[in-house]
């Protein structure tokens, strides 16, 4: 089946590339590369029942990379005409005259590309009308404003969905892409009792708009969860066990894929340098990188840079496996590229078959965050530090809601101190993880 977008298919990309590589030849670029990608979709929100915004996206993009003497340029446009292409040409090689050499500038090796095409699971075409999009909107909307008059008020609900299609190709003769969907849906309402206002919401991100969360139990979420946040009392200064909640646990895992990855490490600007084979987190953390992970949020075949990727495990029960690394970042350290040009894809974390409510039933006293504040982490010594809020536990159960609150510690430490990881998987990004519990933390705060 051939899918077209905006007036593109994937053969039509091919020969654009084709005629791009081809022609700067004669220009005597010695290789190159080509990142082609176009989108259409919709965006719609309602606010209080009625429509407020309505966007329809259509979205090209083409990015031009040559190479010639060491010396790396790159351009982008959202225009494929034919005089736009010969003027990024003529840009791009414009900077090729003025910018330094680096001799470890080069395609990937060309025996790393992806002999033959595999389908990835991503494309799931479902064609949304505005009369649906309302309808979907102004169901999630007014399952949470009617949850409990304590609302009062609400910040909208949106439905996106968007369609894409890309294609990546090199000089090696290497060209790969592949069709994908999106679709979210969002909530966000006010609750109000005597002097306090609290905000909060739910979200849905998929693939397939059949797997989106139902609108009106994705409504009464948001409402449950702004609920929750009204009952508010502070705490005293100490050290507790913390639980990052599933939908926030993911901010202790990016720092740790930032540390392992070639760029920072390479500058010497990692506090996990020289870690390889090493236990770097407890044992109850083990990592997999799921490539081809069915309706997975960054599933591919290849990475930024035509790399062929593969199932393999980062971290195995706390101990570093290897590091994520490009091309360049691998000749930088004497290594081999680990197909994680422009990232991880599909990161999945094992957890120990525990309820975020057993978790809570089983804490004397502690704290479940749900959400941080603030770019607190040093990425040299592993200082973390940001701002909080969430809910004191005590006995095992819920007391109250906290905020304003400051969580520190080291992430050294912090890895080490991960006691388990619950089974409530965010299915709403590229890193699967449930609830993370730590077993101490410093928390700072005005009580």
């Amino acid at each position: 089946m051939t899918i077209e977008i905006l007036g593109y298919d994937q053969e039509n990309l091919k020969n654009l590339s084709e005629d791009i590589i081809t022609h700067s030849k004669t220009f005597g670029v010695e290789s190159a590369e080509i990142d082609i990608s176009v989108s259409t979709g919709k965006t719609l929100t309602v606010r209080n029942g009625e429509t407020e915004t309505v966007e329809i996206n259509n979205d090209k993009n083409i990015t031009l990379t040559f190479y010639k003497n060491n010396k790396k340029s790159m351009v982008s446009s959202s225009d494929f005409s034919k005089k736009t292409i010969q003027h990024l040409m003529d840009n791009s090689l414009a900077v090729l005259d003025v910018v330094e050499p680096d001799n470890l500038f080069s395609l990937a090796d060309k025996e790393l590309h992806p002999k033959l095409t595999k389908e990835i699971d991503v494309y799931y075409p479902c064609e949304l009308d505005f009369d649906s999009m309302i309808h979907v909107t102004q169901e999630a909307e007014h399952a949470a404003r009617d949850y409990d008059q304590k609302i009062t008020n609400s910040e909208g609900a949106t439905l996106n969905y968007s369609s894409s299609l890309f294609l990546y190709a090199n000089s090696n003769g290497f060209y790969g892409g592949f069709p994908g969907t999106r679709y979210s849906l969002y909530c966000s309402v006010i609750a109000s009792e005597k002097n306090c206002m609290q905000r909060n919401y739910d979200y849905s991100n998929v693939r397939d708009y059949q797997d989106l969360k139902n609108a009106s139990e994705l409504g009464q979420e948001a409402a449950k969860n702004t609920l929750s946040r009204l009952n508010i009392k502070s705490i005293k200064t100490g050290t507790y066990p913390i639980i990052f909640h599933n939908t926030i646990s993911d901010s202790i895992i990016s720092p740790l894929m930032s540390a392992i990855s070639g760029r920072n490490l390479y500058r010497q600007n990692s506090f996990l340098l020289d870690s390889i084979g090493k236990k770097i987190a407890s044992d109850y953390l083990t990592i997999n990188e799921q490539p081809f992970l069915s309706k997975g949020h960054a599933s591919t075949y290849f990475d930024d840079e035509g790399v062929e990727v593969f199932d393999n495990t980062i971290i195995e029960k706390g101990v570093l496996n290897h590091y994520l690394l490009s091309s360049y970042s691998a000749k930088k350290l004497n290594l081999t590229t680990t197909g994680n040009a422009g990232g991880t894809h599909n990161l999945v974390i094992d957890h120990q078959n525990i309820s975020l409510e057993e978790l809570i039933k089983n804490m004397n006293r502690g704290l479940l965050i749900t959400e941080l504040l603030g770019h607190g982490v040093n990425m040299v010594n592993g200082d973390f530090s940001r701002g909080a809020s969430g809910f004191f536990i005590e006995n095992g159960e819920i007391q109250h809601a906290v905020e304003e609150i400051t969580i520190a510690g080291n992430l050294k430490d912090i890895f080490m101190d991960i006691e388990a990881i619950a089974n409530d998987i965010n299915l709403n990004g590229s890193k699967y993880i449930g609830s993370v519990l730590i077993s101490k933390m410093a928390v700072g705060s005005q009580g």
